[in-house]
């Protein structure tokens, strides 16, 4: 670090990402990514003679998009805000709602970013313990009186709330926002895009990373009342009005056009997912009942750590975490039936 660090960030610790080796070619099943290319719809689209418009500045108010996400969730557009990632929108909600007087919650073991961006804009946290079972209780979060944030599926657990749950959080907490982080929805969960017209609170976030396979495009969106949305264009156009550019804009609405292959492709990684979950199970793993395109899991006989670094030896990555109550367990990443085959092969070899 410099001696010309801004003090307030000297301490900050930053969210580390999946590791993204270049030293040999792995199978990957450590960022969550698909398996699956996109559609050939959104490669048209990126290849068409927008390339030639690179010169000129996006439409910063992404309307067609707007309209087309709007279209897909039977939503109005003045719902709908995009951003770059997922990422760049919860951000925007920690700035945007949350303070001194405005502090945040969520859970304790979750997406590691809710922490960071708490501590990067100094705004006081609390983090609310999991249960025994690494589940989200809602109890802890009826009438708590802080802006929430809550992953559904939870990360790394892929866990689940329903929708009557989130109504609970929802109408308890009316003078706070509540943000569901649906990074995950496609692969079991309710999304809960229509409580957004029920509660003027609520904020349902997703992205294209996962589903949608544009986790290198950078692309996510937000639907929420309308002032909500008001509020973060605010902050969007406060820090860079372009930052979703012109050939992801074009990806974006072609992707929602295609949607029966994205939906073709989650059902193939769900079919992935439960059939690698049997076959762990055989082989003694204990594991949650994920609802995500990933898997957590561990085994008495190992231990998370060890299982990691082993694996990638076999040239497979998965993702462990350092967390005390989850330091046992690997996040493994759901691919192809092909994939899922070379881990269980290579794990047998390892226990």
């Amino acid at each position: 670090m410099s001696k010309f660090m801004n003090e307030k960030y000297c301490r900050l610790e930053a969210y580390t990402p999946g590791e993204q080796p270049q030293d040999k070619k792995y199978i990957k099943l450590n960022t969550n990514e698909s398996p699956y290319p996109p559609s050939q719809g959104v490669l048209d689209a990126v290849n068409t003679d927008a390339v030639s418009l690179l010169n000129l500045y996006p439409d910063p108010e992404c309307k067609n998009l707007r309209r087309t996400i709007a279209e897909q969730y039977t939503v109005e557009e003045k719902n709908v805000f995009v951003g770059n990632g997922s990422d760049d929108i919860l951000n925007f909600a920690f700035m945007a709602f949350c303070g001194k007087d405005s502090p945040a919650a969520f859970p304790d073991i979750s997406y590691g970013f809710y922490k960071v961006y708490a501590e990067l804009h100094a705004i006081p946290f609390t983090e609310i313990p999991l249960n025994g079972k690494l589940e989200v209780c809602v109890r802890d979060y009826i009438g708590i009186n802080k802006n929430i944030f809550i992953a559904n599926p939870n990360a790394p657990t892929g866990l689940t709330l329903s929708l009557d749950d989130i109504s609970r959080i929802c109408e308890s907490n009316k003078n706070n926002i509540v943000v569901i982080d649906e990074a995950y929805v496609d692969f079991g969960a309710e999304s809960s895009v229509n409580l957004t017209k029920k509660f003027d609170n609520l904020i349902t976030v997703m992205t294209y990373s996962k589903s949608r396979s544009m986790a290198g495009a950078r692309l996510g969106f937000a639907i929420a009342n309308e002032e909500i949305i008001k509020d973060l264009e605010k902050i969007k156009y406060s820090t860079n009005p372009y930052s979703i550019n012109r050939l992801t804009n074009l990806a974006g609405i072609a992707a929602l056009k295609d949607n029966s292959y994205y939906v073709e492709n989650c059902k193939k990684i769900i079919e992935a997912r439960e059939y690698t979950k049997v076959e762990l199970q055989k082989l003694g793993f204990e594991l949650t009942d994920s609802k995500s395109n990933f898997i957590f899991t561990k085994n008495s006989n190992i231990d998370g750590e060890m299982l990691y670094k082993k694996l990638k030896e076999k040239g497979i990555l998965v993702r462990h975490f350092s967390k005390d109550r989850i330091k046992d367990y690997v996040r493994i990443t759901v691919g192809t039936k092909e994939q899922m085959d070379a881990l269980l092969a290579a794990i047998k070899t390892v226990i």
